[in-house]
């Protein structure tokens, strides 16, 4: 309230004089510059492809491991080394997912209507969409490196620090899940309240 009716007799004044006040110059120039203060989010955007990369090395890497290694595996070896892949795939899927809904909801919008490979879910992942695909692909590369150890475990040789340590996974996956249906609940009674 207070904050329009500085701006109103800004405007009287500027009306009045023909020319700005000085309050409501500066108004727009802060304005201006802590809009213009976005672009400080751009350089973690492009470190994100840097991450990216990475995860290409990795993956090529554990490809030529499993490649080289093929014919000395077992069935369970083979199904571990491509959950590896899958693993390793979804958090690049993830970064993706965050390097552009991030990218278009704090800085700026990617002018790539046009273009034939465009996302369809680009420029429609809000904020709140953004969360609840970040959890859930966290709950999947939770619930893929539970399954490893799952199937890594030799029924013959179980120590207690091993299961204690499925145990915490297990507790750390079903937390995973239980905030993820917090925040979609949450979400859902953020969207049915009335805007003001």
């Amino acid at each position: 309230m207070k904050h329009e009716q500085i701006a109103l007799e800004a405007a009287v004044a500027q009306v009045e004089s023909g020319k700005p006040s000085f309050w409501a110059r500066f108004e727009r120039g802060l304005e201006a510059f802590l809009f213009g203060s976005r672009w400080l989010m751009a350089p973690f955007y492009v470190l994100m492809v840097g991450a990216l990369a990475m995860l290409l090395v990795k993956f090529a890497q554990e490809t030529w491991h499993i490649a080289t290694h093929t014919l000395a595996m077992t069935e369970s070896d083979a199904v571990l080394a491509v959950l590896s892949l899958i693993d390793i795939t979804l958090t690049g899927n993830l970064l993706m997912m965050v390097l552009f809904a991030g990218y278009e909801n704090f800085v700026s919008k990617m002018d790539v209507k046009d273009h034939e490979d465009r996302p369809e879910w680009m420029g429609k992942v809000d904020f709140s969409g953004l969360k609840l695909k970040l959890i859930a692909s966290i709950v999947a590369i939770s619930g893929i490196n539970l399954l490893k150890n799952f199937m890594s475990l030799d029924g013959a040789v179980i120590s207690p620090g091993r299961v204690q340590q499925l145990f915490w996974m297990v507790v750390i996956h079903m937390v995973f899940i239980a905030s993820g249906v917090m925040l979609a609940v949450m979400d859902k009674i953020v969207s049915g309240t009335p805007k003001h």
